[in-house]
């Protein structure tokens, strides 16, 4: 998709939707979700940690998963909102998490970055090395100068991820998310809802410098609460 903006009388063209791409890194694929991944996202989905910090429905069903491979996460791209990958295993290509950006300014070329990991693959820096590879891309491909996370205050796992990349805190919206917790009768699968707040991470071109030789220098990208 193309628009059309004056400058000082000039009219410029501008991009405004993502390409339809992949990106590898040495463990990972990321890519257009397809109708195969329905089972594992559903499973995902219905994942309790999941279902407390995102604003997924409420069961997450069938129908749910299903509406989001074929028509929600396609039209994220198509209409210039962001752009929507499934992360898989280079070897096994078994679903392992998502990751996607949405919010993005076309004329700024800012956007916000959010992720998810499943249940069966947490502790293994999915999370991080998606994101790391999806910024890369941005920032050298795509020409972009600013990528924001914003994680809720008591998710430390998310606000580690945001760490590793050499993402600066930037500050708090206070009571900005409604996330879910578990209520007494939990065993039940009840839910509530409470008020939290974010924590605003900025990410620069220049603050991934040297990051991906600093994560190898440590060991890798993993770690026991990389989840979200």
């Amino acid at each position: 998709m193309l628009c059309l903006y004056t400058v000082f009388g000039m009219e410029l063209r501008m991009t405004t939707t993502f390409p339809s791409i992949s990106i590898s890194t040495d463990r990972l694929v990321l890519r257009p979700f397809d109708m195969a991944d329905v089972p594992a996202y559903l499973e995902m989905m219905n994942d309790d940690l999941v279902t407390a910090w995102t604003e997924s429905p409420l069961p997450y069903t069938q129908v749910d998963a299903e509406r989001w491979v074929r028509r929600i996460a396609p039209a994220e791209r198509t209409q210039g909102n962001g752009i929507v990958f499934a992360v898989t295993e280079f070897l096994t290509q078994r679903l392992v998490g998502s990751v996607r950006l949405l919010n993005t300014d076309w004329r700024t070329l800012a956007t916000e970055v959010r992720y998810i990991t499943a249940p069966w693959a947490r502790g293994e820096g999915y999370a991080t090395e998606s994101v790391l590879a999806l910024a890369e891309w941005l920032f050298r491909d795509q020409r972009f100068e600013r990528i924001e996370l914003r994680t809720p205050a008591d998710n430390t796992a998310s606000q580690q991820v945001a760490q590793k990349l050499g993402c600066i805190s930037e500050g708090v919206l206070r009571n900005a998310r409604i996330a879910r917790t578990r209520t007494e009768n939990g065993t039940d699968g009840g839910w509530t809802d409470i008020r939290t707040d974010l924590i605003v991470w900025g990410l620069l071109p220049e603050d991934l410098e040297g990051v991906a030789e600093e994560l190898a220098d440590a060991g890798g990208y993993g770690g026991p609460h990389d989840w979200s």
